[in-house]
Formats: C-alpha cells, sequence, structure tokens
C-alpha cells in the first residue's frame, strides 16, 4: 500500500478585511498560467497568420477566465478545501482514478509549454541549446519551489507577481513602438473564422488563456493564504478576491491582447514567423533589437514563474484525487521528463506548444463543469452559492467551450478524411 509522503504545510494568514490590497496575491499567482510560453505561441500565430481576426477569441477568453477564476477561489475560500479535494471525496475509486488521469495529462501538457518555452527564451537570449535550456529552466523552478517550501507563500507569491511585471513589460514593450491598425483591432471583436486552422488556433488561444490546472490551483491557492475564515470576514475575503480576480486577469488579457496586435502589425507575411524564435527575430528586426531583447527576457520569466506555478497545480492534483502527497522538488523532477524528451527528439517547439494549448482546451469542461456545480451547491457552499444569474453565466461559458472543441475535432477529422 503507497503511504502518503510528508510535505511541508505552507502557513495560513489572516488579514483583517479592512485591509484589501493586502489580501491579493494568490489570483495573480494563478494569472502567471495566462501569460505562459503557451500563449506566446499560439498569440503570435494567430496575429501573424490571421492578423487581427481572432482578437474575439482573447476578449471573449479573458472575460470567461474573470468568472472561472473567481469561482475556484471561492470554493477554496467557503469549503476550506481545493477543487480536486471536493472531487476526490464524492467520486468513486475508479471515476477517481480516470479524472486524476485526465487532469495529470493537462498538467504535464502545461509544463510541457512551460519547460519549452523558457528553453526557447535562453536560445534567444544566449544561444544556448534547447536541452540546455530545459535543465536550466527546470533547475530555476525548483529555486522557485524551495521559496515556497521554506519561507511559506506569502514571499513566493511576491516572487512571482515581480515576474508578471517583467512579463507584462516584456511583452508589451513593443506595442509602443509598432504600427497598430486600431480600427482593424475594433473588428477582430466580430466573432468570425476563417478556415479549419483558424478554429485549431483559437482553441489553441482558449485553452492558453482558460487554463484547466490555473481552474484546479487557484482553490488551494486561496485556501492556503488564508486558512478557515467565517462570517463577516468571509464576505470581506470574497469581495477582495473579486476585485483581485479582476486586477489580475486586466493585465493578463492585456498582456495576451497585445502580443496578438504585436503580431499582427508587425509580422504579417514575414517569412519565418511560424515559430517563436522567427516571430523574435522578425520583431528585433522591424522594431529594433531592444524591444528583442525585452521580449526574449519576457518569455524567460514566462517560462520561469509558470513551471512553478504549473507545478503546484499538479501536487495539489494529486493530493486532492488520490490523496497521496510528495515534496515538491521531487515532482519537479519526475514532471521536467517529458518535456526534456520534446527536446531531445527535436520536435518542433513552437508547434509542440500550440498543440498543448489545443490539448489544455479540451481538458477545460473536466475542470470547469463540476467547479460550476459544486459551487452552485446550497449543501457545500451555503449563503455563498452562486446565484441563478450566476449560475447561468458559468453553464453558458461550459457550453460555449464545449462547442468549440467539438468543432474543432469535427473539422480535424474532416481534414483527415
Amino acid at each position: 500500500m503507497e503511504h502518503p509522503v510528508s510535505q511541508p504545510t505552507l502557513p495560513r494568514s489572516r488579514v483583517p478585511s479592512r485591509r484589501l490590497p493586502w489580501l491579493w496575491g494568490p489570483a495573480f499567482v494563478a494569472a502567471i498560467a495566462y501569460v505562459d510560453p503557451g500563449n506566446v505561441a499560439a498569440n503570435l500565430t494567430a496575429g501573424a497568420q490571421y492578423g487581427y481576426l481572432l482578437v474575439w477569441v482573447l476578449v471573449a477568453a479573458n472575460a470567461a477566465a474573470v468568472l472561472v477564476q473567481y469561482l475556484s477561489a471561492k470554493a477554496g475560500l467557503v469549503t476550506g478545501r481545493s477543487l480536486p479535494e471536493l472531487l476526490g471525496g464524492r467520486l468513486r475509486r475508479g471515476p477517481r482514478l480516470a479524472y486524476w488521469a485526465q487532469a495529470e495529462l493537462v498538467a504535464a501538457a502545461t509544463d510541457l509549454a512551460e519547460v519549452l518555452g523558457g528553453a526557447i527564451a535562453l536560445q534567444i537570449l544566449f544561444g544556448l541549446p534547447l536541452v540546455v535550456g530545459g535543465l536550466i529552466v527546470g533547475g530555476v523552478s525548483m529555486l522557485l519551489l524551495a521559496i515556497q517550501n521554506r519561507r511559506g507563500q506569502r514571499p513566493f507569491e511576491f516572487v512571482v507577481m515581480g515576474l508578471l511585471l517583467v512579463i507584462t513589460i516584456g511583452f508589451m514593450a513593443g506595442l509602443f513602438v509598432s504600427d497598430v491598425s486600431w480600427a482593424e483591432a475594433a473588428g477582430g471583436l466580430v466573432p468570425r473564422f476563417e478556415g479549419s486552422h483558424s478554429v485549431l488556433l483559437a482553441a489553441g488561444m482558449l485553452g492558453a488563456t482558460v487554463m484547466p490546472h490555473a481552474i484546479y490551483v487557484h482553490s488551494a491557492l486561496a485556501r492556503d493564504r488564508h486558512g478557515s475564515v467565517a462570517g463577516t470576514q468571509l464576505t470581506g475575503l470574497l469581495r477582495a478576491t473579486r476585485w483581485e480576480v479582476v486586477a489580475s486577469m486586466l493585465v493578463a488579457g492585456a498582456v495576451n491582447i497585445g502580443m496578438l496586435l504585436l503580431a499582427a502589425s508587425s509580422l504579417p507575411g514575414v517569412a519565418g514567423t511560424d515559430s517563436i524564435e522567427g516571430a523574435h527575430a522578425a520583431i528585433a528586426a522591424t522594431l529594433g533589437p531592444a524591444i528583442g531583447v525585452l521580449f526574449g527576457v519576457g518569455l524567460l520569466a514566462s517560462g520561469l514563474a509558470s513551471t512553478s506555478v504549473g507545478c503546484y497545480a499538479g501536487a495539489t492534483i494529486m493530493a486532492g484525487l488520490l490523496q497521496v502527497r510528495i515534496p515538491l522538488l521531487a515532482r519537479r523532477l519526475i514532471t521536467l521528463v517529458p518535456a526534456m524528451a520534446i527536446l531531445a527528439v527535436g520536435a518542433d517547439p513552437t508547434w509542440s506548444l500550440v498543440l498543448s494549448q489545443v490539448l489544455l482546451s479540451i481538458g477545460i469542461p473536466f475542470a470547469l463543469a463540476p467547479l460550476v456545480k459544486l459551487t452552485g451547491d446550497r449543501a457545500i457552499m451555503g449563503e455563498h452559492a452562486n446565484s441563478g444569474r450566476l449560475q447561468v453565466a458559468a453553464w453558458t461559458v461550459v457550453a460555449l467551450i464545449v462547442a468549440l472543441n467539438l468543432a474543432l475535432i469535427g473539422l480535424q477529422l474532416a481534414g483527415a478524411a
């Protein structure tokens, strides 16, 4: 029989609700998942190939992300349990193992994107081989996780939020010197596609924005950060969380849309922009080497921060569904293997990133549908259960995501035939 391995318990802090900004942190850590290297690959590819066509996908996905991340945080704060723990306590062994398998597959796809992106950044900045870059990204992410293990969650939040600032500057800098057509960008708010490949990219952009592992992990981050609260303190905490989620998603949304606008204005028709390396070279040639360096630094910060958060998410999934805990650093070593294998066999890293995001898109309903059901259950959430209108909005998001995934699968099967 497998016995759980002990893992350091993160300190839980309780801050008076009147000091709302000090309560912020978990949503900004979760927001790292929305600006990871998979986003870079999907957004740059979409902008370079289709111009402003898919702006609406990012706007809609970011609006959905605000709702999803708030529900996740609310579940953790109200129940004192993460989403995987809530599910693990309600599923029989067979369904629980099957659910864990798909959740771990999603976590592996996430980690693949993050390590690949960091390795590409190190190659762009320093000319390092991708395999060496992947090892460095894995090593640095272990240092970030060591901060969490030894110093607690708050210092880890500060480090990750600092990296989020670097990411924002790195990816947004080029936007201020590019010739964006704001009229065409406004036209991109009209929902439409141009062929099956644009649907594939849209699914990748959606998967990179509303990420399943972020749905799982935010409930744990909020719970671990604030501990058990009730009454008026819980009401104030939920109010602060709503504002935090909106602020963090505005930052992430602005970065994502900025990347697409940058590619649409500076990269269309430029040869080689079907890869992140080619897009970086085109950005540096078009907008100057300084912008190219900032882009590379932003990509590196994205890979380092997101892979640490992804590892936290994987540990949350395993602990909640299997009641098995292994040290985060050990898990980091295990989950590094698939990404290193992809780098070692020489697979196209950018296309691997895009495909990983499509896999994430397919995994969204498996995380989102249980979240909506549980947070709408008064037996679980009490007076904080979703209102009727909120529940309708949440199920509408689930239905639209499922519809996009079904359309993607249908188009791919038709193309194969």
